[in-house]
């Protein structure tokens, strides 16, 4: 099937080879902490990385793969989580040079419209990403700009665990401006996220298959304001996240990529 105009798959693979090394790619601590005692990784302190770096990496075995959970880590400045896109690329990239992983999982929190059938506590597979904020009003660079991608197709793994599907749209800014919401309606975003498309255009770059699980925790197009009802849906909307997310690490063990 055609893709539409600027819609890229983010990988060539192998589909009949086995799945044996994943790695998450992860903005905030707090959601990658559930996921790190669940599947009883190590914190590593090893060289990987360049000398600095705030990056955090967890690994170990579970069941027959191979897990590396990767976060962005602490703003050496101001303390904080390093979230957004820059980071997200970064370390993508370097974690998929190091470690050459079969699989990228990036999973998260994300807003999501009720107009699309988002409710706080939903957890999604998403099916294609796209940026929200990169304006480029200029032939083919238009296209560039919203950089949109496919996820690796899992119909498998969708039917199998019944998970919700949706389109995510991707930007560096929590709140949404009025260019915003009609590049993110023009993308059809159900999800809208602060990471997935910079780690889907690295994923795509370097040749390896990507998913997105994001759960949701505020209703972008609600009535509350959405740092508040982040903050205040944060630590159940993780805990639902989690459990999605071994399921799905359950599904991947043992099979091949058409198995999907």
């Amino acid at each position: 099937m055609a893709l539409p105009p600027g819609d890229q798959t983010t990988s060539k693979v192998n589909e009949e080879r086995s799945i044996s090394s994943v790695l998450f790619i992860i903005a905030m601590q707090k959601e990658a902490s559930p996921l790190v005692d669940k599947f009883q990784l190590a914190e590593q302190s090893d060289s990987l990385f360049p000398e600095g770096v705030p990056w955090m990496r967890y690994s170990g075995k579970y069941k027959d793969l191979n897990i590396n959970i990767l976060c962005t880590g602490k703003d050496k400045t101001l303390g904080v989580d390093s979230v957004g896109t820059v980071s997200a690329s970064l370390l993508t990239y370097a974690s998929v040079q190091a470690l050459q992983p079969d699989l990228i999982i990036n999973a998260g929190t994300a807003g999501g419209f009720k107009a699309k059938g988002a409710s706080i506590g939903d957890v999604y597979l998403v099916s294609n990403v796209a940026f929200h904020d990169r304006r480029i009003p200029v032939p083919v660079l238009d296209l560039y700009g919203v950089g949109s991608r496919q996820a690796f197709p899992t119909p498998n793994l969708e039917r199998e665990l019944k998970l919700k599907v949706g389109k995510l749209s991707t930007g560096d800014s929590l709140d949404m401006t009025p260019q915003d919401a009609a590049l993110i309606l023009a993308n059809s975003a159900t999800l809208k996220d602060m990471e997935g498309a910079a780690v889907a255009y690295v994923a795509d770059l370097l040749k390896v298959p990507v998913i997105f699980l994001k759960g949701v925790t505020d209703i972008v197009d609600g009535n509350k304001p959405t740092s508040e009802e982040y903050l205040q849906n944060l630590a159940a909307v993780v805990a639902a996240l989690a459990k999605a997310v071994t399921k799905v690490v359950d599904f991947i063990n043992g099979k091949t990529f058409s198995e999907l």
